[in-house]
């Protein structure tokens, strides 16, 4: 019997909505209609790639620890607009 298996790409991200604080880093993320809020950013990064393409990428990337003790990481596209989520693995 052969299967056919759909694929679909690895680590592709998530849109969400987020609110930011004053400085542009997360300060709310809502999760199933749930607001939680950031208790803390462990790291930040910034990705500028692609600049010679129609759409570069420019992200800034955040590690934070949300309310209910959950680790996320999440960007803010830069060139498009938006909030999306990162999962690894």
């Amino acid at each position: 019997m052969t299967r056919t298996r759909k694929l679909r790409s690895l680590n592709l991200p998530q849109p969400i909505s987020a609110e930011a604080d004053e400085e542009g880093r997360p300060a709310n993320v809502f999760s199933s209609r749930r607001k939680l809020t950031v208790i803390a950013h462990n790291e930040t990064w910034l990705i500028e790639d692609e600049w010679w393409r129609a759409h570069p990428i420019a992200r800034r990337y955040w590690r934070v620890t949300l309310e209910d003790g959950r680790a996320m990481d999440i960007f803010h596209d830069l060139a498009g607009g938006g909030w999306f989520r990162q999962s690894y693995g």
